[in-house]
């Protein structure tokens, strides 16, 4: 369907844009310069996608599409003179990034599958190229990492991921899988942000008295 893989198209650049825009609005709490900016916005918008495409063995996306890493570094040069404009409409943006998300697991994980790979591989592929590069926009600029954060959000992009990939394999037609694995993903997320939804966390307990 044409004007589904165009609108899909739209809805990846839009999500590389809203994660490079994530990845910049850190470096302007470190106070960081313009190069900070374009490390944290593009290590954000393409390094979860870079990352999965070196485990595959393939070409990485941005380098047989250089417009990727074009597109990240206009929008961090950007923030760098805007920061103050997301900045005052971040819970809008994180409903955007919800969006991304859910959009690069079922992307990575398609991917994946088109490629062959296992599907839980492809599960694992759609979780990196969602999440990664967050985390190593965390690592470079000194943040909590969203893997460590109470709240929902590696969990949703695996959500989104399997959801594509069991509609995938139950023979469901390629928009019909991505549209579930995007729904499934983002409400999940979307419930996180709204209601402050968590999964259950470990709780230490003492150990057993070794004495008889």
């Amino acid at each position: 369907m044409p004007y589904f893989d165009a609108a899909a198209a739209i809805l990846d650049w839009f999500g590389l844009v809203v994660f490079a825009v994530t990845g910049a609005l850190v470096a302007s709490r470190k106070e960081m310069d313009i190069v900070g900016f374009a490390l944290l916005g593009t290590a954000t918008g393409i390094g979860g996608g870079t990352i999965r495409d070196l485990v595959l063995g393939v070409p990485v996306f941005w380098t047989q599409t250089p417009a990727y890493l074009a597109t990240c570094l206009a929008v961090s040069a950007l923030v760098f003179f805007t920061a103050h404009v997301p900045q005052s409409r971040y819970k809008l943006l994180l409903w955007f990034d919800a969006a991304g998300l859910a959009l690069f697991a079922v992307a990575g994980a398609e991917k994946a599958l088109t490629l062959g790979a296992d599907p839980l591989i492809a599960v694992a592929m759609g979780v990196i190229t969602a999440t990664f590069g967050g985390i190593i926009r965390d690592v470079i600029g000194a943040e909590p990492s969203i893997a460590l954060k109470r709240e929902i959000y590696v969990t949703a992009a695996l959500v989104a991921a399997l959801g594509y990939v069991l509609a995938a394999l139950a023979g469901a037609e390629r928009e019909i899988a991505i549209l579930a694995g995007l729904l499934a993903g983002f409400a999940l997320r979307g419930g996180a942000l709204t209601f402050g939804w968590a999964l259950p966390r470990y709780r230490p307990r003492p150990g057993r008295d070794p004495s008889p």
